[in-house]
């Protein structure tokens, strides 16, 4: 009974510590990320805004309609709404009106203004997935930061394994009288020094840890654990990537180029829209009113019932207006030539980040080559490296070679354990970066 209340208890425990140490990957942080940064949502507010303000534009098309009333109580001498003679009695009035306006035309500024929102709309549509985008690869940074510094924690924890093995070795050689009592003080040094840097290490680790929680905005989060990637993902390494077609791709589909498109051609839409002011314009307007007064009377001097003065009183009008711009201190002319330098500074910083994701581009697949050249250098020193440590242990066992020697061997293996993993780290985030230029879904963001 008790053997089946420990099993219990101790399942249970188990289930509650890997709930709490989920295992993340790189998608769910980006995910999470996403969905909880404050600038991912300051800029889903923009696209709101320039939403409301496309619809907008298209409901300035239908005609303007304002009606009002009023109520006036008019003392002393004052005129007589009715007969316009002056009197000196208190009265009062009513009087109500509808009117309604429609623009037949404005040098098709309304049009343009539409099309010029609508293409700022979806500037903006394309400004939240940049910025999604952006935050996805300071999350993936981030992340393989992580990765890098878990591989030093486990290439020191390594080192450290060796030191105390050769620590034991020689307290051991030591207590035969085999060895002197300095080479033990040398073993103790090298393990005291493995102990440091694995310390240095983990305190590297948590702070990379820390900057991947605040790039999610994970509140309440002090550690994070992420899940273990295969060791043959850097098998597949493209070095003949062709810069002319990785860019043909990428200017088709990256948010920043094909927001700013969408702004040159809000702004030449503004240019136009600016420039029909320059136009005649042609509106069709019509109202309807009525009024009430106390001062108007019967024959027998009783004051007309509202109902009767509501009716007989009543007005209509409709009508057509032409205005035709002659002069206003050319201040028409002048918008339209800031509207076309605006129009030009769009198209330049269009070109600008062009050539910006170009110039990115070319880095990268600069930087590929040259990384893969590495990485397979790297592997290679590693192995020279873990030989020659091996030949040394082994002669240093024999009381070939002394403390420091064999330190040395350690320290150039460690070194080179080191520069392959974070080479090969560049490695797979450079190369992750060129197949999402390339179009591939590398964070599975719309």
């Amino acid at each position: 009974m008790r053997l089946k209340t420990y099993i219990t208890s101790l399942f249970l425990i188990t289930s509650v510590v890997a709930f709490s140490q989920k295992l993340w990957t790189l998608e769910a942080c980006v995910d999470y990320a996403i969905e909880h940064n404050l600038q991912v949502k300051n800029t889903t507010y923009n696209n709101d805004s320039s939403k409301e303000s496309y619809r907008q534009s298209v409901r300035d098309l239908l005609p303007t309609v304002s009606g009002s009333a009023d109520y006036t109580i008019r003392y002393g001498r004052s005129a007589d709404p009715q007969t316009n003679d002056f009197v000196n009695t208190d009265f009062f009035s009513n009087n109500y009106s509808l009117n309604a306006n429609l623009d037949l035309f404005r040098g098709f500024q309304k049009l343009n203004t539409i099309r010029a929102s609508k293409f700022i709309y979806k500037a903006t549509q394309e400004d939240i997935l940049q910025e999604k985008f952006l935050l996805a690869f300071r999350v993936m940074s981030a992340y393989y930061d992580i990765k890098f510094f878990e591989g030093l924690v486990a290439n020191s924890l390594e080192q450290l394994e060796i030191s105390q093995g050769n620590y034991d070795l020689v307290a051991k050689q030591v207590e035969l009288g085999l060895m002197a009592g300095a080479d033990l003080y040398e073993a103790e040094s090298n393990l005291l020094g493995d102990k440091l840097l694995l310390t240095q290490n983990r305190n590297q680790l948590t702070n990379a840890k820390l900057v991947l929680i605040q790039e999610m905005n994970w509140t309440g989060a002090s550690d994070i654990q992420l899940q273990e990637t295969m060791g043959q993902e850097m098998a597949a390494m493209e070095e003949g990537i062709s810069l002319d077609s990785l860019y043909k791709t990428a200017r088709d589909f990256v948010p920043l180029v094909k927001s700013q498109e969408y702004r040159v051609t809000a702004a030449k839409k503004q240019m136009q829209a600016t420039r029909g002011s320059l136009y005649p314009s042609l509106s069709l307007f019509a109202g309807y009113g009525t009024s009430y007064f106390e001062t108007n009377v019967d024959q027998n001097g009783e004051v007309i019932p509202f109902k009767t003065q509501f009716t007989d009183n009543q007005s209509k009008f409709v009508g057509a207006q032409l205005n035709i711009p002659i002069s206003s201190g050319w201040s028409n002319h002048s918008r339209v030539k800031q509207q076309k330098i605006a129009y030009m500074q769009a198209k330049n910083n269009l070109e600008i980040q062009e050539q910006e994701l170009y110039q990115l581009l070319q880095q990268l697949v600069q930087d590929n080559r040259a990384l893969i050249a590495e990485y397979e250098q790297s592997a290679k020193q590693v192995e020279s490296q873990k030989i020659a440590f091996d030949i040394a242990q082994k002669r240093y066992e024999k009381g070939l070679i002394n403390a420091l020697e064999l330190f040395q061997a350690k320290n150039l293996y460690g070194v080179a354990q080191n520069q392959n993993l974070q080479v090969g780290l560049r490695l797979k985030v450079n190369q992750s970066t060129i197949d999402f230029y390339n179009g591939l879904p590398i964070f599975n963001i719309n």
